[in-house]
């Protein structure tokens, strides 16, 4: 008898699992599931990416967006690579995402090349109407809105602050990205600035470790200079590197990146990063509940943190001015 109960509550279970399932299945399909395609000017496996990232899904959640309950992320990395840029651009929208995420001016460019009508929220971008990605600030118009990373302008703060750290200074290299627009723009800030302030500026190419090697070697041979390294994504590629080489010839330097400065790094100045990603993470959501991209104003960084490194600074035998300590939003002993 007691087989018998047991084989009749094991039918029963299985009947029950089985009404039971498509019932829950059904459930959870009442909810549609939307694709976000995200477009990164990192590598997968940059040391940054998993906090960008996880920024993004927290804004996301915030507004209960969940993945693989009601949205579907795609994500690529194109490096700073134009061409890879453009290859993932396509690939992307061959998905049919019903909105995509771009880092970057050269991704955002790139898959506004290829859709008029796929919403776009860029992050990361440098002067968006300098590069021709917005109509205006306050009205983007067509299918891209975003957050800015700053305008052309920026540079001067950056030479600035660096004639403050290093009085000492005669000549700058720029680090520059010369297939990108907002490398060519802001050099040629920091360059018309530098001229005026009397300085000598030099521009390393970042397309490659060799030339980047070779550059800041002919660069050092000569004394009195400094580096100002903006945010692009070969920067961020070839970070590993430029940090080392900046070490290795004792260049006072400035980044965009607080991540540079804590693995020792003299001195940035720039935004938030993880902040910028979890306001994107609100568009994308407005923008999936049914307001248009070219309505939303695109936006700069509510706040840009200077960091500075002690003890980056005693080894290059600096002395931080105590009006630039004074200002700084943090400061690493």
């Amino acid at each position: 008898m007691g087989a018998a109960m047991r084989r009749r509550d094991f039918i029963k279970g299985i009947v029950g699992s089985a009404t039971a399932w498509p019932l829950a299945a059904l459930a959870q399909q009442t909810e549609p599931l939307r694709r976000i395609g995200v477009l990164m000017n990192l590598g997968a496996d940059d040391a940054e990416a998993p906090a960008i990232v996880g920024a993004f899904s927290q804004g996301l959640a915030e507004s209960g967006w969940i993945v693989s309950r009601n949205a579907l992320i795609d994500y690529r990395w194109y490096q700073g690579k134009a061409e890879t840029a453009r290859a993932y651009a396509a690939e992307l929208l061959a998905l049919t995402p019903d909105i995509i995420l771009v880092a970057g001016s050269q991704g955002a460019i790139a898959v506004k090349q290829l859709t008029r009508t796929v919403p776009i929220v860029f992050v990361y971008a440098a002067d968006p109407v300098g590069s021709g990605i917005v109509d205006s600030l306050a009205r983007p118009g067509g299918n891209i809105t975003g957050f800015m990373l700053f305008d052309y302008s920026f540079g001067g703060k950056w030479l600035d602050l660096l004639k403050q750290i290093a009085p000492h200074l005669t000549r700058v290299a720029v680090f520059r990205d010369d297939t990108n627009p907002a490398g060519i723009g802001t050099f040629a800030v920091v360059q018309a600035m530098a001229t005026a302030a009397g300085l000598q500026v030099t521009p390393v190419s970042v397309r490659n470790s060799d030339e980047i090697a070779g550059a800041v070697e002919a660069f050092a041979d000569s004394p009195n200079g400094g580096a100002i390294v903006p945010g692009n994504a070969l920067n961020t590629v070839h970070r590993d590197l430029i940090l080392k080489l900046i070490a290795r010839y004792k260049l006072p330097a400035i980044y965009v990146d607080r991540f540079i400065v804590a693995n020792g790094g003299l001195m940035s100045y720039g935004p938030d990063q993880a902040d910028m990603y979890r306001r994107a993470a609100g568009y994308v959501d407005r923008i999936l509940k049914g307001e248009k991209p070219g309505d939303l104003p695109a936006q700069a960084p509510t706040k840009y943190e200077l960091v500075i490194n002690l003890k980056a600074a005693k080894a290059l035998g600096l002395t931080v001015p105590q009006s630039l300590l004074a200002g700084a939003d943090e400061v690493i002993e």
